[in-house]
């Protein structure tokens, strides 16, 4: 890797005193072999800089470093764990850079500094869906993102229409990316072991994502429908229409219809149909026959 061995992420836990924090939604991964795979899951490497979220003592930060990664920036807001995270940037040799922050305020864009970017990441299960959101709404320089959720989590990003787990993450996030659960972990895998397993997810953006105006109104149907899931179409979007049976006969659909019963297309449908009627609010609007 390095004309200098890189430290083992256990032993740099060990020699800085380093335990898992529960106030930061600390659990660490320090098998190899796991380690191993999330970083291979996140090839290729080559042509991107790597950003990787909440570090911690380096687990995965090391098997990266073995990968050849060349340009890797890790963002640990934790300060005891940058200290232990100094040995690694040593024996990286210039490719490996520590920022010192909230993930929730770093811009991926900024990071990319007009290149592509690779985002991988043992996310801390406290504000993992709320990063996630956030970086879809930033995906142009996004190459793909490695990341680990909650099981219950993942299996909302890959639910499909009439399943137990599909609601709005499942819509928005399949809309902007293509999804691929990967593997489960139990929570023996972690240290400390969380109460919830957890999963690997790869999400790869689509080249025909929504512009930012329509993806905004799909937002919005799909919180007011998922906001009231059990109630239909004709119920759940008054928030959003002064008709929504009109509004529904706008997107092709019946009103008796229930959020979890519509396809990602359908609710693109409908995130049109609010578009055009705001843009013409004293339209007639269509009308069921």
């Amino acid at each position: 890797m390095t004309e200098r061995a890189a430290p083992r992420p256990r032993d740099l836990a060990r020699r800085h005193g380093l335990t898992a924090d529960k106030r930061l939604g600390q659990h660490f991964l320090f098998d190899p072999a796991i380690l191993d795979r999330i970083a291979a899951a996140a090839e290729p490497l080559e042509n991107s800089r790597v950003l990787e979220i909440g570090p911690g003592p380096g687990g995965l930060t090391e098997a990266l470093l073995r990968r050849n990664v060349e340009d890797l920036v890790a963002v640990e807001r934790d300060p005891r764990c940058l200290a232990a995270l100094a040995e690694l940037v040593e024996a990286a040799k210039g490719r490996l850079r520590l920022v010192a922050a909230d993930a929730r305020k770093v811009r991926p864009e900024e990071i990319a500094a007009g290149g592509r970017l690779i985002i991988v990441g043992n996310l801390p299960f406290n504000i993992a869906t709320r990063l996630l959101l956030g970086w879809l709404r930033a995906l142009d320089p996004v190459r793909h993102m490695v990341l680990m959720f909650q099981k219950e989590v993942a299996q909302r990003l890959v639910a499909t229409s009439g399943s137990t787990h599909y609601g709005r993450l499942s819509v928005l996030t399949q809309r902007l990316c293509r999804v691929e659960r990967l593997f489960d972990l139990p929570p023996g895998a972690f240290t400390p072991p969380p109460r919830v397993h957890a999963s690997l997810v790869r999400l790869t953006p689509r080249t025909d994502r929504p512009p930012t105006a329509l993806l905004a109104r799909l937002e919005q149907v799909t919180r007011a429908a998922f906001g009231q899931r059990r109630k239909m179409l004709r119920s759940s979007l008054r928030a959003l229409a002064r008709d929504p049976r009109a509004l529904c006969a706008a997107a092709g659909l019946e009103p008796s219809r229930r959020a979890e019963e519509l396809t990602i297309e359908e609710f693109e449908a409908l995130a049109l149909a609010l578009t055009r009627a705001r843009a013409h609010p004293d339209a007639a609007p269509p009308r069921m026959p």
